[in-house]
């Protein structure tokens, strides 16, 4: 379940609860800080180690870092605060 807590054009900052989904691959132009608040994941990159995250990690997805989630925990659920935001370099349109 995603809820987009605030937006503007520079930032947008989403509440997401996973029970055990995964994701296709991501290449997005934004910057993405993640705090998990709860809960196991981990985050599989295309050109670097794969991150497990427990409760309390954070980590920096650069723009057009190419990376999936290939794991949540169902019990507890994973709980993720994502803050997306723009003018922090990445490639050029």
């Amino acid at each position: 379940m995603l809820t987009v807590l605030t937006q503007s054009p520079a930032v947008r900052i989403e509440r997401i609860v996973s029970t055990g989904q995964t994701t296709g691959w991501y290449d997005q132009a934004e910057a993405e800080f993640v705090v998990l608040l709860d809960g196991r994941a981990e985050i599989e990159f295309e050109n670097k180690p794969s991150v497990t995250m427990e409760r309390g990690d954070t980590i920096i997805i650069q723009p057009y870092e190419r990376h999936r989630v290939t794991y949540t925990s169902i019990n507890p659920p994973c709980v993720w605060l994502c803050v997306f935001y723009r003018g922090c370099g990445g490639k050029p349109k």
